[in-house]
């Protein structure tokens, strides 16, 4: 694989990514941001957060496994949540362990979350966009 992802000694160890990815593959893999839609068009989970999440992701892995990439791939992760506020964790990190169960595994990449007021339309609560690399 052409990532290694790291928790450096002296940071802490969070479960939902790691602190550092290397890459050492030479094609870069840009997606758009991935939101909770189906393969129709049709948000799955309207205002249920956990849901959203779980899509998303299955979203990020279905778009990386077109150009034969997986999670395994990945650098860096954004995500994007509607009215961020910790007490959302919870529900964030269920959706990210349904969407590991989806996958077979669960998806750790170096990620930020940054919160938003809104997203393309009312009915996102998240949105998910990944940058890979391959050999």
């Amino acid at each position: 694989m052409a990532i290694t992802l790291v928790n450096p000694t002296g940071l802490p160890k969070i479960d939902a990514y790691r602190q550092v990815s290397v890459a050492s593959g030479s094609k870069l893999v840009f997606l758009a941001g991935q939101v909770s839609w189906d393969a129709d068009g049709v948000t799955v989970g309207e205002g249920d957060l956990a849901a959203q999440v779980e899509q998303s992701y299955v979203n990020v892995a279905t778009a990386l496994a077109e150009v034969g990439a997986s999670f395994a791939d990945v650098a860096k992760l954004t995500v994007y949540v509607v009215d961020w506020t910790p007490d959302k964790m919870p529900r964030l990190m269920d959706g990210i362990a349904r969407a590991g169960k989806r996958l077979g595994d669960t998806p750790v990449p170096p990620a930020t979350l940054i919160g938003v007021a809104a997203l393309d339309v009312p009915e996102h609560l998240v949105e998910v966009e990944a940058t890979a690399v391959l050999d």
